[in-house]
């Protein structure tokens, strides 16, 4: 059967939700990410503050001489987190296949659904109609029928935008004279390596298979199919996916060399984690600490166990990882996790041999916390230790 695949893009999230939350943003250019006098980079902006230059990753200080006119602020992500919720309920209604790619893109595989909501581009601007109506954002959607295809659709109409590649030959034409860093897979280096070749557009590389294999390898045929149009991978569900990995970091704006409070930041991020995965309903088995000092030298730490949602579990390994590496001033702290399972096969605990009221007690319980902390966010139950590390840890407004 011939696959349907959907990607869908909010336009300038953050901002957006600003916007739509204070009226008096709309049309003025708007950063988030940190404030003109921290040290940090650019979260995302408005599309007005894009007019500047000013993009995602790029330093404050270097947004601020481009844009001074800016209004800046640092990022809600609670709130972000319930807009993507309400976003991502729209989704499911039309399909349980869906890769979410951040908070505010994912790709849907719509190809079994047209029975009950009809064509792809119905799906597809009810999904938009919906998005504007329920969540009061808008949003980019590509419709394709493969990966790739569905992802530059998108990219085509942005901001609000709404287009369709029906096939290979239709990519191609759209695509054949644009820079080879419109393929998938193509970064920086990869097109350096390409230019010094000769070799820049897509045309380009069609019209020298060859040398893209021997320059490229084995990554090379890849980028050769993409260009002719052919991509056969598959939208695999999150919980599916063990290359995913979700984490949360935070850079300081003085070089911190209290590592107890360090590991206040980490307790804090280990909640917010866990959260996200408890409401996803997955567990993770591996967690990565990162460490990078006020010299700009990074240093990582992994370690891989039973899998877990438990934001216990992720500080106190986070927390030991932390104790292994050199104690030297901090720029930035964070924790990511990978290897990702549904369900939480592991091995017999102390806590699994209690009584059944008991353990039955003990989940109603959490799923009573998980509910309220889904309605009012995840802040409305801390523990006392969490409290202590707020007072100590305070990121801004």
């Amino acid at each position: 059967m011939a696959r349907t695949i959907i990607h869908v893009d909010m336009d300038a999230f953050y901002a957006a939700v600003e916007a739509r939350d204070d009226p008096s943003l709309r049309g003025r250019p708007l950063i988030i990410g940190a404030l003109p006098h921290e040290r940090g980079v650019v979260a995302t902006c408005s599309y007005e503050a894009r007019k500047y230059g000013v993009h995602s990753a790029m330093s404050i200080k270097e947004a601020h001489r481009l844009c001074p006119n800016a209004v800046y602020m640092h990022p809600k992500h609670s709130k972000y987190r319930e807009a993507s919720d309400r976003i991502h309920e729209i989704w499911l209604t039309y399909t349980d296949i869906i890769e979410y790619i951040s908070l505010d893109e994912g790709f849907l595989d719509v190809s079994g659904s047209g029975l009950l909501f009809g064509t792809a581009m119905d799906i597809a601007l009810s999904i938009k109609d919906r998005t504007k109506k329920e969540a009061g954002l808008t949003c980019s959607v590509g419709i394709g029928y493969s990966m790739s295809s569905a992802k530059l659709a998108s990219e085509e109409r942005k901001p609000d935008g709404l287009f369709e590649i029906p096939g290979p030959e239709s990519l191609k034409a759209l695509i054949m004279d644009r820079s080879a860093r419109v393929i998938y897979g193509v970064g920086p280096k990869t097109a350096d390596t390409l230019q010094a070749a000769g070799i820049r557009t897509v045309r380009d590389i069609i019209g020298n298979k060859d040398m893209v294999a021997r320059l490229l390898g084995s990554h090379g045929e890849q980028v050769i199919g993409l260009a002719e149009g052919i991509d056969d991978r598959s939208v695999t569900p999150f919980y599916e996916s063990e290359a995913k990995s979700m984490g949360r970091e935070y850079t300081f704006q003085k070089d911190i060399t209290d590592f107890g409070y360090l590991r206040d930041v980490l307790r804090l991020i280990a909640k917010e984690l866990s959260l996200k995965l408890r409401l996803d309903g997955i567990f993770a088995h591996t967690v990565t600490l990162k460490v990078k000092y006020g010299n700009m030298q990074q240093v990582t730490r992994s370690r891989s166990g039973e899998p877990s949602c438990s934001g216990k579990d992720f500080f106190r390994v986070a927390s030991a990882m932390l104790d292994s590496v050199e104690k030297r001033p901090v720029r930035l702290v964070g924790i990511s996790l990978s290897g990702f399972a549904a369900s939480r096969s592991r091995q017999l605990s102390l806590e699994d041999m209690e009584s059944p009221d008991v353990l039955e007690s003990r989940e109603a319980l959490d799923k009573a916390m998980l509910g309220l902390q889904r309605k009012y966010g995840g802040d409305i139950i801390r523990t006392g230790d969490e409290m202590i590390a707020e007072k100590r840890f305070k990121p801004g407004p």
